[in-house]
């Protein structure tokens, strides 16, 4: 039986994936004496755990893993160093303090911790917020639920789905499908080109699967199961493709439930908390690492974040950190950016976790993309993205400037 969950400690970790366990580890390595990691799932790893197949680990480890695998070294190192991993156990608030409320096997406890980090990662966008209409069968589910039920227990859901989306999560699932004598008759794109680079669209041409760009999913059939799709194409028209499942992927949003429920800021355009160049959030003995922060970068990038910030909460706890007050404040003029994290930068020219700004449009976007502070521009450079592309500019281009509003504004270009 395992042991009762501590009542305090140094810091607690929300969530054991990447960025929770690489900061966990580094905390330790930093010399913080108790550190315990708490996740709702019933192992820990986060989302690689789900995904057996490559490719995994080459900046951690240096070797390619498979999902599986990472997560186990990922966890391995965790423990050796020390931390706490306490799996099958949901925190169901946050509060001043800080102050957990957790949900384990003894009931309802309390945890006291000198500083708490934020690494609950993101979630797929539900087929209720994607307005798809038709029937509610069985056989609709997210990648995450596809790839438990095949890789951690063993389950065919169905023979013939179509998959809904193309990001490097929806070629994922194509992955998955093929480990599991799963043929897709289709992958359907509303938008004109696939969203992940250049070469992941090969891939359903590849396996012979139907690549549908400027295609969207106008209804699902079915009564107790899923019995086809109503597809409505470029030109407006519609067509039935007969079919067992749906897998509908990506559009991640990051799994902030927690916060909105808490006394911390909320950024409008992330979905996620507000922070610092140190991750700190609003409350700044809360710190946020990973996939939370945006939708939604690789294991290996959440990895690095979390151990980054890991290092920083070290620094916090030591009182080596400038104070959270005041700063520069970072925003996004509106389309086609549609984020900018961190949203706050404070003593400016203290090296932080975040050394760059991070961006993205939600549209193709073709201009000049500026830095303006309080109205004078400060930095600007070409811009040429589609959507969900990771853009960065250093956090140096503010200069030595410690107040007032910054803003990333997406302009013509210049003659």
């Amino acid at each position: 039986m395992a042991p009762s969950i501590p009542r305090s400690c140094d810091v607690a970790v929300i969530g054991a994936g990447p960025a929770g366990l690489a900061a966990a580890a580094e905390l330790k390595a930093r010399g913080v004496a108790s550190v315990i990691v708490l996740d709702r799932e019933a192992g820990p790893g986060g989302i690689p755990r789900h995904c057996d197949h490559y490719p995994f680990g080459l900046r951690e480890f240096r070797r390619l893993l498979k999902g599986p695998a990472y997560a186990a070294r990922l966890v391995g190192r965790a423990e050796a160093a020390g931390v706490d991993i306490r799996a099958g156990v949901t925190v169901t608030a946050l509060r001043p303090g800080p102050v957990l409320e957790v949900s384990t096997a003894d009931g309802l406890v309390e945890i006291a911790a000198r500083a708490v980090l934020l690494a609950t990662g993101v979630r797929e966008t539900s087929r209720a917020a994607r307005l798809i209409g038709g029937t509610k069968p069985g056989g609709v589910m997210p990648t995450g639920a596809l790839q438990g039920l095949v890789h951690l227990d063993a389950i065919k859901p169905f023979d013939k789905p179509v998959v809904l989306g193309t990001e490097l999560v929806s070629f994922s699932a194509l992955l998955t499908c093929r480990h599991a004598g799963i043929r897709p008759v289709a992958m359907i794109e509303p938008g004109p080109r696939a969203t992940a680079r250049w070469p992941a669209s090969l891939l359903p041409r590849l396996m012979g699967i139907p690549l549908l760009t400027g295609t969207e999913v106008a209804a699902i059939e079915g009564d107790g199961w899923v019995e086809a799709v109503t597809i409505r194409e470029p030109g407006g028209t519609t067509r039935r493709i007969p079919t067992d499942g749906v897998v509908v992927t990506g559009r991640f949003v990051p799994e902030a439930s927690l916060l909105r429920t808490s006394h911390l800021e909320l950024d409008a355009g992330t979905g996620g908390p507000s922070i610092d160049q140190f991750g700190r959030c609003s409350d700044p003995a809360y710190f946020a690492a990973g996939n939370l922060l945006r939708p939604v970068e690789t294991a290996g990038w959440s990895w690095n974040e979390g151990r980054l910030v890991g290092r920083a909460m070290a620094d916090a706890l030591a009182g080596r950190l400038p104070s959270s007050g005041g700063g520069v404040r970072v925003v996004v003029a509106g389309k086609p950016l549609k984020y900018v994290l961190p949203q706050r930068i404070v003593a400016n020219g203290a090296p932080g976790s975040h050394a760059c700004f991070q961006l993205r449009v939600s549209e193709a976007a073709a201009g000049r993309l500026a830095l303006r502070l309080d109205g004078a521009e400060l930095w600007g450079r070409r811009l040429s993205s589609l959507p969900e592309r990771r853009i960065t500019v250093p956090l140096d281009v503010l200069g030595a400037w410690s107040t007032g509003l910054a803003e990333f504004v997406v302009g013509k270009r210049s003659a």
